[in-house]
């Protein structure tokens, strides 16, 4: 299966609720340095990892690279990201212009989807933590992350 990028979404016929609004919510929306994804970051930071932030080379732009170990990491926001998909679109039809939100969310996880199938495609491993999860126990999610560049960072023994 070859991972290729998507066309744009199509929201032909769909409005946000305001220009206005729609300016509000970009702009009231991180798109880094949220709470989670510095907690995270200092739990990395504490357990002696290093890594770079916001790669713009890397499909998805993912939040935390380690590029020797070829980890790439995303913090993904629990709304905008589609957690628990069916309840959040049923909750999503019932409110204000639900076509245009259940669209942009549908894309959303879509995308995430994409840039997760080129990274791999392109041999990294992706991690995706839920902020949710992260507010709840940073230093948790921050082990995965050492255990994942750590296994990656192994010399791989074989046939040469």
């Amino acid at each position: 299966m070859s991972a290729r990028p998507k066309t744009a979404p199509s929201y032909a016929g769909l409005t946000p609720s305001s220009q206005r609004a729609s300016a509000a919510a970009k702009g009231s929306s991180r798109k880094r340095d949220t709470a989670c994804e510095l907690q995270l970051r200092r739990a990395l930071w504490r357990l002696g990892l290093r890594y770079r932030v916001a790669r713009r080379d890397l499909p998805g732009k993912p939040d935390i690279v380690f590029a020797a170990a070829r980890v790439a990491v995303f913090v993904d926001g629990d709304f905008w990201h589609g957690r628990d998909l069916v309840a959040r679109l049923a909750k999503l039809q019932a409110g204000h212009n639900a076509p245009y939100w259940t669209a942009k969310i549908r894309r959303n996880v879509e995308r995430d989807a994409n840039n997760t199938e080129l990274l791999q495609a392109a041999g990294w491993e992706v991690l995706r933590f839920w902020e949710s999860e992260l507010l709840a126990d940073p230093v948790a999610a921050a082990r995965v992350v050492e255990a994942a560049v750590s296994r990656r960072r192994q010399p791989r023994s074989g046939p040469a």
